[in-house]
């Protein structure tokens, strides 16, 4: 994309998130819930995609982590669903950032398995319905560790933000 004498200022945001598997936890991937024997040990809901996007969303803003704006130690946030975060940081961009808006995101998802292809549209289509866009705006690939991480699953995103 290419704004020939546009005044547009942009911004990027990168986060990252990881947590360890165990047996008999839910997998909840980008606001999807994954068929699979092994789920995320979190705080909340421990959806990784969603908690890189909300960090990659701050960051853009310098404006913190989710860690500083729901701290892992507060019972209030035990359990929570990661949209509910997402939503929340959006509400504090708008606080200080108004004048916001968000291109696009794109977001690599390392996990060895399940294979997570078969869920990448409900994913793109979870995540354009909360940030308010398109799926076309929302790419997420996914990765192994190749075997060398097999026993977590970790989120990478950035996002590209005008005003």
């Amino acid at each position: 994309m290419i704004f020939v004498g546009s005044h547009q200022a942009f911004r990027i945001g990168y986060g990252e998130d990881a947590h360890a598997l165990a047996a008999g936890r839910p997998l909840i991937v980008g606001g999807v819930p994954i068929t699979s024997p092994h789920g995320t040990v979190a705080h909340s809901d421990g959806d990784v995609l969603l908690h890189a996007l909300a960090d990659a969303l701050l960051a853009g803003y310098a404006l913190g982590d989710i860690g500083q704006h729901y701290p892992p130690a507060d019972s209030a946030f035990k359990g929570m669903d990661s949209a509910k975060i997402v939503k929340g940081v959006l509400v504090i961009l708008d606080q200080h950032a108004a004048d916001f808006s968000i291109v696009n995101v794109a977001a690599a998802v390392t996990l060895d398995h399940p294979k997570l292809g078969p869920y990448r549209q409900q994913m793109q289509a979870r995540i354009a319905e909360l940030l308010a866009l398109e799926p076309e705006q929302v790419g997420v690939t996914f990765k192994t560790s190749e075997g060398l991480a097999p026993g977590h699953i970790q989120a990478r995103v950035a996002v590209l933000l005008a005003s």
